[in-house]
């Protein structure tokens, strides 16, 4: 292929080298191939312009923003995109917030953002789209007329069929889905959920090839499990590490858990698992601490606002009913930690405990292994409903909304033998070198380009015309 690559997520690093697995893999990945990445520019506009304006560093590839209103912001990103698709996605239809303001925002920015795409992309260009705000993306750039290739990889859990009913009618995710070239998703359950979707709708044909016949169209659907910067997350849990000096203000053993401030997380009920653990050890004279951090997020959106109350009343509780003059049992921190200080908490914890209630792919779970020291490695407690438990089958799998059973796995992991934790370690450690992001993001483009689209989407568009 002859023409560039094109990123679009809704956020844009504006650094030279930004940090972060995801950020520095597509990073990495426009370095080298040159291009174009696409987000949105942090500061509103009473008029969003209509033309992409460049952002931050330009010496390796263009970085080009779209501008966005306060009410777009309201409207498209935490109305449809945070209270309709994050909780249909994470199985929390009650949480939906519906309103035609959200859905018209949606729309708007979408089919604005994607006459902005059309007018600096060539014939020859690939299209790589992010996740859940742009679905419909695809849709209005072919009915612009742009016929190259289009993928887009959702990087939350894709939705059951049941819960879809909560999504307006215009919100048709197959519809829009259609009209990608290649759909990635996270796990070999997502796709299966995708497929179910598109079973449901009349005129959708499974092909002995893998992909699906939607009308005229061919889209591929697979599963592309994402992960970190391997090597240099354990070059940076291993620097100048001292185990003591981390650990000195933490009593006892250390249980870990990081996670935004976010209603999937499960967080109450990880709370609720270490409280029930504490009530029930054997030894009153061991001293477990858990330190969970929380970045807030989102806290424009009631529901995320209840869950901080619900935490901060919990852990008050908790401390309260347990704490010595000399320890603290629960240390909550609401803020964010830098990324090589958590690389050095997550080789010093002797438990990682990551329990959503949904998730993509947990990549913290990765992250806590990755950090691990082989010779005495720690023990990574996972929630079931996390994607990351599809493959890194050897950590202790529970179900999030056991409290019991979250509760054993603690007390099971804390006197976890060396030799099993080894085992086990080793084992998860396979897997997150086999979804290291820089293989992800190289695997995707390739099943792009391999992509084949046998259609003209001129007659498409004429007949998504008629049938809309």
């Amino acid at each position: 292929m002859s023409g560039k690559l094109i990123v679009v997520s809704n956020r844009i690093p504006t650094a030279a080298t930004p940090s972060g697995g995801l950020v520095f893999a597509l990073h990495e990945t426009l370095r080298k191939t040159g291009g174009i990445w696409i987000g949105s520019d942090p500061e509103f506009q009473a008029d969003p312009s209509d033309t992409l304006k460049e952002i931050g560093d330009q010496s390796t590839y263009q970085r080009l923003a779209f501008e966005m209103s306060e009410t777009d912001y309201q409207t498209f990103y935490l109305g449809f995109a945070n209270s309709v698709l994050w909780p249909v996605c994470h199985r929390r239809g009650d949480l939906v917030q519906m309103s035609r303001r959200f859905e018209e925002g949606y729309r708007r920015v979408n089919k604005r953002l994607a006459r902005q795409i059309f007018e600096v992309a060539g014939p020859e260009d690939m299209i790589w789209v992010h996740d859940y705000h742009f679905f419909p993306l695809a849709a209005d750039l072919r009915e612009l007329g742009f016929e190259g290739k289009i993928g887009f990889f959702l990087h939350i859990p894709f939705p059951a069929l049941g819960d879809m009913g909560a999504l307006p009618p215009s919100a048709n995710l197959a519809h829009w889905l259609a009209d990608y070239d290649l759909v990635g998703l996270q796990t070999r359950s997502d796709v299966a959920r995708c497929l179910e979707m598109f079973r449901s709708e009349l005129g959708a044909e499974l092909m002995h090839d893998g992909k699906i016949k939607y009308g005229e169209r061919r889209v591929g659907v697979r599963s592309f499990p994402i992960g970190i910067d391997v090597e240099a997350f354990v070059a940076t849990a291993e620097k100048s590490t001292n185990r003591e000096e981390i650990a000195k203000d933490l009593s006892g053993e250390l249980i870990i858990g990081v996670d935004r401030l976010d209603y999937s997380k499960g967080l109450p009920n990880r709370f609720r698992a270490f409280g029930r653990y504490l009530e029930t050890r054997k030894d009153k004279e061991r001293r477990p601490s858990l330190l969970q951090i929380a970045p807030p997020t989102r806290e424009e959106v009631s529901a995320y606002r209840d869950i901080r109350f619900e935490l901060e009343e919990l852990a008050g509780r908790l401390n309260g009913e347990n704490a010595e003059l000399d320890w603290t049992p629960l240390r909550y921190i609401h803020r964010n930690i830098d990324r090589d200080v958590l690389a050095k908490l997550f080789r010093t914890a002797r438990v990682g405990f990551v329990t959503p209630f949904a998730d993509g792919m947990n990549l913290v779970a990765k992250e806590y292994i990755a950090a691990q020291d082989p010779e005495d490695p720690g023990v990574l407690v996972l929630s079931r409903m996390a994607g990351a438990a599809e493959d890194m089958t050897e950590a202790l799998l529970v179900n999030p909304y056991d409290i019991e059973e979250m509760s054993e796995a603690l007390a099971q992991a804390l006197d976890m033998p060396l030799e099993e934790r080894q085992a086990r370690y080793t084992a998860c450690m396979k897997r997150v070198r086999a979804t290291d992001v820089g293989r992800w993001s190289e695997n995707y483009l390739n099943a792009l380009k391999d992509s084949r689209r046998d259609l003209s989407w001129s007659s498409f568009n004429e007949r998504h015309k008629n049938s809309a």
